[in-house]
C-alpha cells in the first residue's frame, strides 16, 4: 500500500480541531474548560445522570481518566455528582444549571467546527470520509 498517512493526517485533523475549539472557548473566555471535557457535556446534554462507569463506555474513555474530567468539571461547578440510593458504591453525574447553560455555545462551536471540517467536501465525499475513517476505528477495536 503506498499512502500510509491515515494515522499522521487523523493525529493533524485532531490537533487542528482541538485548537480551533480552545479559541471559541477562550472568546467567551471558557478557560477552565478543555475539548477533552466535550464529550461528557454533549452526553449530558440530555438531562440525564449517568454512573461514571456508563459515560467512560460511551465516550470511549478509561474510568480514571473520565474520573479526573469530571473533577474539574464538577470543581468549576458544571456537574455534580450524585451518590445512588441504592448502592452508595455508584456515582451518578449530572449537569448543574451551570453547565446546561453552555449547551447553545456548544451547539455553535461544533457547527462552526464542522463547518470548516466539511468545507469544500461534496455531500457524497464527506459521507465517505466517515465511512472510511470508522473502517479504520473499528479496525484497531477488533485488536483490543
Amino acid at each position: 500500500m503506498k499512502n500510509q498517512r491515515l494515522i499522521a493526517l487523523s493525529s493533524r485533523l485532531a490537533e487542528k480541531a482541538n485548537k480551533f475549539i480552545i479559541a471559541e472557548l477562550k472568546k467567551y473566555e471558557l478557560s477552565d474548560i478543555a475539548p477533552s471535557h466535550g464529550d461528557i457535556l454533549s452526553l449530558l446534554f440530555d438531562g440525564n445522570a449517568y454512573e461514571m462507569g456508563e459515560i467512560a463506555k460511551r465516550i470511549h474513555r478509561t474510568k480514571p481518566t473520565v474520573t479526573v474530567l469530571i473533577e474539574k468539571l464538577e470543581k468549576s461547578g458544571y456537574v455534580e455528582r450524585i451518590k445512588s440510593d441504592d448502592d452508595a458504591r455508584f456515582t451518578r453525574v449530572s449537569l448543574t444549571a451551570k453547565g446546561f447553560e453552555l449547551k447553545p455555545l456548544f451547539e455553535t462551536i461544533s457547527e462552526q467546527l464542522n463547518q470548516c471540517a466539511y468545507q469544500g467536501l461534496t455531500e457524497a465525499e464527506a459521507m465517505l470520509l466517515e465511512v472510511l475513517l470508522e473502517k479504520a476505528v473499528v479496525n484497531f477495536e477488533k485488536r483490543e
